[in-house]
Parts: C-alpha cells; structure tokens; sequence
C-alpha cells in the first residue's frame, strides 16, 4: 500500500472508529488495530466468514481488526467491528464479534452511533466481545467466572491464521495460565470510555507482520522467567 493510500486508510478508519466502552476493573487494553478497507464483497482477510453487501446501498465496508495480547482466558485474542457506509458516507450498519460470532453493533433506534458515524459498544470484561447493550453480558453462563475462577483455563492460543508463525506446548500453556492468573478479577459492569491512542491503527498487513513477532517475544520472555 502507498504512502499516501495508507494515509488516507488510517484517516478514515480514524474517523469511524468504534468508541469502546471498558469495564472499570479490565485489567488489559489493545495493542493495535489492524484496518481494512473491502470495496466489493468477499472473504474477510482476518476472520472467518464472507462480508457481502449490495452496492447500489453500501460503497464499501471497513473492517477493524482489535489485536490484544490478552484474554483473560489465554495468550492472544483478535475481535473485529464491520462498518459499513453508504455512498455518501453515511453508517449504514454495523456488525462486531462475539466469541466467534457476531451480533449487529447498532440497537434498532441507533442511539449508540455516535455523531452519526462512531459505534459505541460495550467490551466484554477480560474477553473482549463485543456487545451493542451490556446486558448482554450478564446472560453468559460463566460470565462472572470468566475473570476469576476461569482465568488462563485456555493457555496459549493459536489460530489457524497464524499457524506456523508461533506455537505452544503443554509447559508454556501452564506458564501462561499462571501468568493470566495475575489478572483476576471480577467484573464491575460499570464502564468507561477507551480512548484510542495515535498510533492505534494500521494497515491490516502490517499488523498481521506484528503479531507473530509479538507472541513470540512473549512467549520467549515466560520462558525465561520461568528458568
């Protein structure tokens, strides 16, 4: 991508950013945001499923693809946000993941767009779902235990998007449950406004670059600690 191409990506992904909601007591933020923008319908380039839309209603869609080095649960955890615009710039609709999964981003009266272009979702503590109205979270089984009792149950994990760029084994699966189990916590269910920093954003390229760079060097250091 060219510099000037690039720059007009961060800007406009800047200008639709998702306004994130953390819990008072999140003990992790986000490192990057990778940003794509698809002009056509086809294959997301970082999660799996097809985004397709009808373009006499949407000129394209931009993905932002939330990269956190933690989960509450394990080692890596990569959340998305779909928004899609009109052809005159308008939001048309929204779409954020959930578990692997993704539930629409705007309530039906969309009194969470902010400034007619920003969606305001709420982070699901410590697991980094996404949800339109915290209820949500409330009505997860092991909600409440995911912070605490829950906590580095799943180890190490390795998509198969970065399958052969970093691996785990059974001991530093062990070394990162004891690691997350630093964190514990309960929820608040009282949130606050997560500013995004200057460099928060980039192209999706280069995030995917960053990230196997990132789990390695994490994992090489809870190695070293652990000698």
């Amino acid at each position: 991508m060219s510099g000037g191409a690039g720059d007009r990506l961060l800007k406009l992904a800047a200008a639709y950013a998702p306004v994130m909601l953390l819990d008072e007591q999140e003990p992790f933020v986000p490192v990057r945001c990778g940003v794509t923008l698809l002009e056509a319908s086809g294959p997301s380039p970082s999660f799996r499923r097809e985004l397709r839309f009808d373009p006499a209603e949407v000129s394209s869609v931009i993905e932002y693809a939330v990269y956190w080095d933690y989960d509450i649960g394990h080692l890596y955890d990569l959340e998305h946000v779909w928004v899609y615009l009109g052809h005159q710039g308008e939001v048309v609709r929204c779409e954020a993941s959930f578990h692997g999964k993704f539930f629409l981003g705007l309530l039906p009266d969309r009194s969470n767009l902010e400034d007619g272009r920003r969606p305001v979702l709420h982070v699901q503590a410590g697991k980094h779902a996404f949800g339109a109205m915290p209820e949500l979270f409330r009505l997860l089984p092991d909600g409440e235990r995911a912070g605490m009792e829950l906590a580095g149950e799943g180890g190490v994990l390795v998509p198969d998007l970065f399958r052969g760029t970093f691996a785990t084994d059974a001991e530093l699966d062990e070394l990162a449950a004891r690691h997350l189990q630093a964190f514990r916590f309960r929820p608040s269910h009282r949130y606050r406004r997560y500013e995004w920093p200057a460099d928060a954003f980039a192209p999706w390229s280069a995030l995917r670059e960053e990230i196997p760079r990132r789990m390695n060097a994490l994992l090489a250091r809870l190695r070293a600690e652990a000698e």
